[in-house]
């Protein structure tokens, strides 16, 4: 009989994690280091599972719609300064002046007062740590002056000083910079979703939370690109339900007047209602809604709760976490969903220098009078040489506005990537054009994904008793063990060669199994068990005479009788 597990859930499945290979604590020969985690065989098999269905989801479906590429996770500095990382990726922390203890002021505040401190400032949070003497959580000690951390992690490209680089807390700024060159590559096409999976990291505070905060990790990540004005009609039929299924929301409203339950809207009533900015972002929430359903959670274990402004990030108009259930910590985050409008693009363009704008096309040409920009380039090359080319290339990312106001100055001169040029080597004129159409920059929708949150919210939802007897009910799919082969008995070489032979074929096949002798046959069914195998196959004395086996599903340890050469087939569809 399944029994329910709650008080110590937790700890026994980071126990059975770290035995049977799951995942443990990096560097643990060492001490540990917080905040770094080891996948061992079992989880590693089960993370590529994921990224699979992830990919099956998100890129495969829609490979009308959607590409994936793979970028560095070292990128210069440059890159972050336009993303704004270096200036608003960061956390508030305060030291404790007594034993030198740092901490994460926000939380430390919502922790002692149960208030929401997110988002605020740090002298706002300076205040109510006085305010309200709160004290050094391990020493008692008295708490100084809040200050900001970033929490990108640094290091030098090369031997060279000054030439510096961070790691990537996101794989975003890689889709966005190679944005041009894919939409090119793709045929200009538009909407256009660009995926990565990939390593990134954050030199996190303190983590905590085990997998759930991690410093570095995978995220699998979508940033897909749409025409404001022409953003098209995704396609709700792809997904369960289509457009008039639900969504549980919990709206940043609702969260101001206290309510804590969210409330569900079918994906039309979102849209109409303005309740989510976007129909691609509300599309994208339902494919996240449907991918997480697929780790063995129901709707009622999930929902997507508005942030609210002092919450979001610095790129985002408007964000849904996804959060799931889960035994120890209660409601956690699996993904994120942003509207990051033409925040990145436009930034990109304005600091690379480069075009990173799209063609929409009129339905007719048009004439029109247009504001364009005149550069002398033999002023400029007589001027600064070798730094013309810079110059010239930021000025012809500015708009004639930009231009305008700068020559507005009364100096004779006008300051462009810290260059002093004539006023006369620029200048804007106005001439009437036909046009076909005009450059516009797309704007982003991002679900977001941790991957191993998602391992671990898997192994959680999936970890189950029946007395003393571990269940690892992990959906067959992202079971990192597919099938499991007895022979029921060792010393006949006839049943252990059938047996050998069947697991020979599930490896050719490309399924991941496991051939097990040791022991009772009931033991061999335990330890599947324990590691979440969904089917076991049993040869036995009647394999030698009918040429069948039988197959014993984890969950419910029905048992069915096949013939040998139905095996590949039968498992194969039922795990796929």
């Amino acid at each position: 009989m399944k029994t329910e597990i709650k008080e110590d859930k937790y700890e026994e499945l980071m126990e059975l994690a770290k035995r049977r290979g799951f995942f443990w604590q990096s560097f643990e020969i060492y001490g540990g280091v917080s905040g770094f985690y080891d996948l061992g065989p079992l989880g590693t098999l089960m993370k590529r599972n994921i990224i699979d269905l992830w990919l099956k989801y998100f890129v495969l479906r829609h490979m009308d719609l959607a590409t994936i590429v793979e970028t560095p996770v070292i990128n210069p500095a440059k890159v972050f300064e336009a993303s704004g990382h270096l200036e608003s990726f960061t956390d508030p922390i305060v030291r404790c002046d007594k034993c030198g203890g740092i901490f994460r002021a926000d939380k430390l505040i919502e922790e002692k007062l149960k208030i929401r401190a997110e988002g605020k400032k740090p002298e706002e949070l300076t205040q109510i740590i006085k305010g309200n003497n709160l004290r050094c959580p391990s020493c008692g000690g008295p708490l100084g002056e809040v200050r900001t951390f970033n929490l990108l992690f640094k290091t030098t490209i090369g031997p060279y000083e000054g030439n510096t680089g961070y790691l990537r807390p996101e794989t975003a700024q890689g889709m966005f910079i190679s944005f041009k060159r894919v939409h090119t590559v793709m045929r200009n096409r538009l909407p256009l979703g660009i995926a990565q999976i990939g390593r990134v990291a954050r030199n996190e505070i303190s983590p905590r939370q085990g997998m759930i905060r991690l410093r570095e990790f995978t995220i699998a990540e979508m940033e897909f690109f749409f025409d404001p004005e022409k953003p098209g009609q995704p396609p709700f039929e792809r997904i369960s339900g289509g457009i008039k299924s639900k969504l549980n929301i919990l709206r940043a409203e609702d969260r101001l007047k206290g309510v804590e339950k969210p409330s569900q809207y079918t994906i039309e009533e979102a849209i109409e209602e303005g309740i989510v900015v976007s129909p691609w972002m509300a599309y994208w929430m339902a494919v996240s809604r449907d991918f997480v359903k697929e780790l063995g959670l129901s709707e009622e274990e999930t929902f997507f709760e508005e942030k609210l402004p002092e919450e979001r990030a610095h790129y985002a108009t408007q964000t849904f976490d996804q959060l799931v259930k889960v035994s120890r910590w209660g409601w956690v985050e699996v993904s994120g969903h942003a509207y990051r409008g033409d925040y990145d693009l436009s930034r990109h363009q304005k600091y690379s220098g480069q075009d990173l704008t799209v063609f929409r096309r009129y339905e007719k040409p048009i004439k029109k009078k247009l504001k364009k920009v005149r550069i002398n380039k033999a002023i400029i090359g007589r001027e600064l040489g070798s730094d013309a080319v810079k110059v010239i290339s930021a000025l012809r990312a500015m708009s004639p506005e930009e231009v305008e106001k700068l020559l507005e100055t009364p100096e004779e001169f006008i300051e462009i990537e810290g260059h002093r040029i004539p006023k006369d080597a620029v200048k804007v004129v106005v001439q009437e054009e036909v046009v076909h159409g005009e450059k516009v920059i797309p704007h982003v929708v991002e679900p977001s994904f941790g991957v191993e949150r998602l391992v671990f919210v898997a192994l959680d939802k999936a970890y189950t008793k029946e007395g003393d007897r571990v269940v690892l009910r992990l959906p067959p799919k992202i079971a990192p063990i597919k099938v499991a082969v007895f022979p029921l008995v060792t010393n006949d070489e006839e049943i252990v060669r059938i047996a050998r032979e069947i697991y020979e074929r599930f490896l050719e096949a490309g399924i991941a199994a496991l051939y097990d002798t040791s022991g009772a046959i009931g033991r061999r069914y335990y330890r599947a068990d324990e590691i979440g195998v969904p089917y076991a196959i049993t040869v036995d004395h009647k394999s030698k005479e009918d040429h069948t086996v039988t197959i014993r599903y984890r969950d419910t340890r029905e048992q069915v009788r096949i013939p040998i050469g139905d095996v590949i087939p039968w498992i194969t569809e039922k795990v796929r």
